[in-house]
């Protein structure tokens, strides 16, 4: 068993819980001030859409199944969502090459650099707290974000 005497030791559970409930208010306030971008404001984009466009914003095109799988969801969830977008004009589908059933949604370029911009907000913001971790400590706490949102998800459901 190691010990690093450098490393200041951590809260106990009780003061993390207090810390977490006071920060979260905060967190979820300040997303909430990201501002859409004028080009976007016309739109209905809800909860679920930006979901969607991250996905295709950082990872590029996709089909509809890689998408569901992605969000977590059918692939008639995202089939409406995309037709949606796509109606709006955010989204472009087009056939996969390789497989003519297949759609491959894409970020319309007209709309790109203004979701880059106003998703790249967060994205940047993200890379300045977690780049400073190691791997294992990003991984502990995308972990427990994830915890939470499983414990609070099952706490509803009851």
């Amino acid at each position: 068993m190691s010990t690093d005497e450098s490393a200041e030791p951590g809260p106990d559970v009780d003061d993390g819980i207090r810390t977490m409930l006071l920060l979260m208010p905060r967190l979820v306030s300040a997303a909430k001030r990201i501002r859409v971008p004028d080009e976007l404001a016309g739109f209905d984009l809800a909860p679920r859409h930006l979901s969607l466009l991250a996905y295709l914003l950082f990872d590029g095109p996709m089909n509809v199944n890689e998408l569901a799988r992605r969000l977590e969801v059918v692939p008639a969830t995202v089939s409406l969502m995309v037709g949606d977008l796509s109606r709006q004009g955010i989204v472009e589908r087009r056939e996969d090459p390789s497989d003519r059933r297949r759609t491959i949604v894409s970020v319309a370029d007209a709309h790109l650099p203004a979701i880059n911009g106003w998703l790249g907000q967060g994205a940047g913001a993200w890379r300045a707290a977690l780049e400073p971790l190691t791997a294992a400590q990003r991984k502990m706490f995308i972990d427990t974000l994830l915890a939470y949102e499983r414990a609070v998800t099952e706490a509803r459901a009851r």
